[in-house]
């Protein structure tokens, strides 16, 4: 049986949990499909695989840029607690419950193209790292619940299937709302956090212009270049946070902090203030990096995903990573990760002050990575449905969800919750602690209510898809209405036939055409018949 495991975790820790080997296996297999020439599989192949290396290159990029600030705020703020970090939990869990966790996402993955086959959620999860994540969490929950291994594997490989194809279907009205139609569907786990933005745009935007639309003041039109303003951003940032660390910490302890990752310690105040420019200047070039990442391998891999559509599930959608939804709102972003952050900063007092004293909740110390990711998700889901006012607060709350959640997901990960990190990410959070809570029932009440919790999402998510997503409700109706005629619910002016500059005309209906993609982004190819 030991080659049967090894056959598993190298599909799951090789390919399956590698989002660039699994895009490119899934453009190749729909080009197939669509007949294409051995070289248009090939090169198709090949270019969504170096898309999304991109995208990983682009995120290295962001965490190296990141990790001294964190530092910085760390020894500036005296803040200790825990950071969530998802690498970093998924990488402990490992060497305890490698098989397990192998085996379970195997099964969950079977299980959710089953469901998008044979149900109307017709949505495939593609984001392979967060599959992964998400197998190791439940393994750890269940697994501290007292299960044994292959009720472990059997639940949880349910429970993962269902949460594969309801998820993308609770974001989905207001992933069309951005994207103006039905191509792509979100598929990362930060669902909870993306959908509460959308909402509380509903609530304050009205007539809140779009962050796309910010007017500058001649001198400060160089911002409107969103590479340049987040650059810029951070590189304010950067510095305030270097003066004030230098400041408490003293210098011989501030020049240590870019030595992190092969780096070098600053050898002088003046290096070590440069040094700090630099590193904001090296996260604007992170984030167009990952914006390239994602316009490529959307040229790639939606046409090639027609084939599997029209050949293995019908009407089906492609579910991916967070990051796909930036180059429709590329300022949003910014604005989502400093609100978010923001939120992080304002939840992690509350822990502080009442809830670790009351409850004994952990610290949990906002990551900027996560913020940066979600809370930019966040931020361009909120603008669509409420502009500025709906980024900034949408990505606030989002930033309250994934620093409160984690704290209560420690909770229920036994002697996990000893390892200073654990799950960023705010499904990771309410359902894990969910199915956590659930198992301290007891082995046969436990499975019984975790069955149950799975059943109610998937029930949820189809009551969604058929009563919502189907129909055509559109989140941001009521703010368009308040917006003077001609305009789209981001202020972007229309054409005669009421479609946004730079969207796709005449392939969807008029109430989805909201968020034109930026210059140089694909035109996502008008949504899949049943």
């Amino acid at each position: 049986m030991d080659w049967l495991v090894t056959i598993a975790q190298f599909l799951v820790n090789e390919i399956l949990s590698v989002p660039a080997y699994l895009i490119g296996l899934i453009t190749a297999a729909g080009l197939l499909a669509l007949k294409k020439s051995a070289g248009q599989i090939v090169g198709g192949a090949i270019k969504a695989t170096l898309g999304f290396l991109l995208i990983g290159a682009g995120a290295g990029l962001v965490v190296s840029s990141l990790a001294p600030l964190g530092e910085m705020i760390q020894g500036a703020t005296g803040a200790h607690g825990v950071i969530p970090t998802n690498e970093a939990i998924v990488g402990i869990a490992q060497d305890r419950f490698g098989a397990r966790v192998a085996w379970l996402m195997i099964a969950g993955f079977g299980l959710g193209l089953l469901l998008a086959r044979f149900t109307p959620l017709r949505y495939v999860f593609l984001t392979g790292h967060h599959m992964l994540f998400m197998a190791t969490m439940l393994t750890m929950v269940l697994a501290t619940a007292g299960l044994s291994g292959w009720v472990v594997v059997t639940v949880g490989g349910v429970l993962l299937g269902i949460l594969l194809v309801s998820m993308p279907a609770f974001a989905h009205p207001w992933t069309k709302r951005i994207t103006g139609n039905n191509s792509i569907a979100i598929g990362h786990f930060g669902t909870a956090g993306y959908v509460t933005a959308g909402a509380v745009g509903q609530l304050v935007g009205k007539r809140s212009r779009s962050t796309e639309e910010m007017k500058l003041p001649e001198g400060l039109r160089f911002l409107r270049d969103s590479m340049v303003a987040t650059a810029l951003s951070m590189l304010l940032i950067y510095m305030i946070m270097a003066i004030l660390y230098v400041v408490e910490a003293g210098e011989q302890t501030a020049f240590k902090a870019f030595a992190a990752d092969s780096g070098e310690a600053a050898t002088g105040l003046g290096n070590y203030l440069m040094q700090a420019v630099m590193q904001g200047l090296q996260f604007g070039i992170a984030v167009a990096v990952i914006l390239f990442g994602v316009r490529t391998i959307l040229g790639e891999l939606v046409p090639a995903f027609q084939g599997i559509a029209q050949k293995v599930v019908p009407g089906a959608v492609p579910a991916l990573d967070a990051p796909i939804v930036f180059p429709y709102a590329q300022n949003a972003v910014l604005v989502g990760f400093l609100s978010s952050f923001v939120g992080g900063l304002c939840t992690l007092a509350l822990l502080a002050w009442v809830l670790n004293p009351a409850f004994g909740l952990a610290l949990v110390l906002p990551g900027l990575v996560p913020h940066f990711f979600t809370g930019g998700a966040a931020g361009v889901y909120g603008n669509a449905t409420g502009g500025r006012r709906g980024a900034a607060l949408g990505a606030f709350c989002n930033g309250i969800l994934i620093t409160l959640l984690p704290a209560v997901l420690l909770k229920v990960l036994g002697t996990f919750g000893d390892a200073n990190t654990t799950f960023g990410d705010a499904d990771f959070g309410w359902f894990g602690s969910l199915i956590g809570f659930a198992g301290k029932a007891g082995p046969t009440g436990g499975i019984v209510l975790m069955l149950a919790a799975g059943a109610v999402v998937l029930a949820g998510a189809v009551l969604v898809q058929k009563r919502v997503v189907e129909p055509g409700w559109d989140p941001g109706a009521r703010r368009d209405a308040l917006l003077p005629p001609g305009s789209d619910g981001d202020g972007t002016p229309t054409s005669p036939t009421g479609a946004a500059t730079g969207a796709a005309t005449g392939a969807v209906p008029r109430r989805y055409a909201k968020l034109a993609p930026p210059a140089g982004a694909p035109t996502p190819p008008p949504p899949p018949e049943d």
